[in-house]
């Protein structure tokens, strides 16, 4: 009968150990936040997709929820608007509009995703579209 419990506490011990031994190993990344002062430029190889460069060396994709047409405009520019905080998290934290001009109504576009890219991912992006 001993033996029995025994083996019974080492089985779930070898179950339970995996995650007893580094509970970080399955937390989600913590992200990686900066200031909105620090963006500091972008450009969009795609409707849905904006690249941003923030101090010098550090770029996101912003994946959007929708197309934003505006971002194929020759001369677009980005209208970021910041409410609260001027730190950048999360997609949520993002406010973004684009236009042609001063003078016409900026489009929306809604930010779904923001992703950090690792140096390499980072590299692999084609000059043309590179902030």
């Amino acid at each position: 009968m001993r033996r029995a419990i025994l083996l019974g506490a080492i089985g779930v011990l070898a179950f339970a150990a995996p995650a007893l031994a580094d509970p970080s190993a399955d937390a989600p990344a913590k992200p990686r936040c900066f200031l909105s002062s620090q963006f500091e430029n972008w450009k969009s190889p795609d409707p849905k997709t904006i690249y941003i460069r923030v101090n010098l060396h550090q770029y996101y994709r912003l994946d959007l929820a929708a197309e934003c047409s505006a971002l194929r405009w020759p001369g677009a520019f980005l209208i970021t608007k910041i409410h609260g905080s001027s730190s950048i998290c999360s997609a949520l934290d993002w406010d973004l509009h684009v236009s042609e001009s001063w003078q016409d109504i900026p489009q929306a576009c809604i930010v779904k995703k923001m992703t950090e890219l690792t140096p390499e991912e980072a590299a692999a992006i084609p000059p043309k579209y590179k902030p």
